[in-house]
């Protein structure tokens, strides 16, 4: 076996043989993986070798399959370059624009409703909970409405409208937060446990049951389980049908 610096005339050196111009290298002890010295060399690069990335690495950002990242949020995900283009130009001040519209909307409403139902003095503001209890079940509507129905492309501005604008605007926790902090302290501790308990109970049940109700209304849930039943029966029927074919088959052996 030629030496690994040896020129293509030259003898070939004996395995360990020092003075030899053709020595070979020793032989990588038995515990040692085939290309473990090529990997090693590759590691230890000077600072000025790009040995780049190892073979078979994805990506970063890619999904296992190797397809391309997926969106994160239905409006504007950085990762994905079609969206990526919302967040800039004429489409951020587009975006900023009914935010701000949708917030004054909102906020509006808001004022009007607590000015309609203003708190008796020693009681909590009962129409600020209605407002976020309402508010959250409108927000568990949109989002179904807009992010889960799959024949349907809503305008890329109806969101960041309806739900970060006037829903946006139409709830608030700076108000919650502040009439808490002021039953505390005119020594109304038990209407301000039952308030503070009492909003965020009513916003989460409002929107998980306004998301589930919506969904049943457009028949999103019976529409799936309608595809996956069907799924099941084909694949239950061409199991059938292959047990069948095997057991005619051996049979006829």
């Amino acid at each position: 076996m030629s030496g690994k610096g040896a020129e293509p005339d030259g003898p070939a050196g004996a395995p360990g043989e020092r003075g030899g111009r053709g020595r070979a290298e020793p032989p990588p002890s038995s515990g040692e993986p085939a290309g473990a010295g090529g990997a090693a060399g590759a590691r230890s690069a000077g600072p000025g070798c790009d040995t780049g990335p190892a073979a078979g690495a994805a990506p970063a950002g890619a999904t296992a399959a190797g397809r391309a990242p997926q969106a994160v949020d239905p409006d504007v995900d950085l990762h994905v370059p079609g969206q990526r283009s919302e967040a800039t130009g004429r489409a951020l001040w587009g975006t900023l624009a009914v935010v701000s519209a949708g917030g004054a909307l909102g906020a509006c409403a808001r004022y009007g409703l607590t000015l309609a139902w203003p708190a008796p003095p020693g009681a909590a503001p009962w129409a600020v909970l209605a407002v976020n209890a309402s508010g959250s079940a409108l927000i568990g509507v949109l989002m179904v409405l807009v992010s889960e129905r799959p024949d349907t492309s809503p305008h890329p501005l109806l969101r960041p409208f309806l739900g970060t604008g006037v829903l946006g605007g139409f709830t608030t926790f700076s108000t919650y937060a502040a009439d808490v902090t002021g039953l505390l302290t005119r020594g109304e501790t038990p209407v301000a446990l039952a308030y503070a308990a009492g909003t965020l109970a009513a916003a989460l049940a409002g929107v998980w049951a306004a998301a589930v109700l919506t969904r049943r209304a457009v028949g999103l849930r019976g529409g799936r389980a309608a595809a996956d039943t069907a799924g099941a029966g084909a694949g239950t029927a061409s199991g059938a049908g292959t047990s069948a074919g095997a057991g005619t088959e051996a049979q006829a052996r």
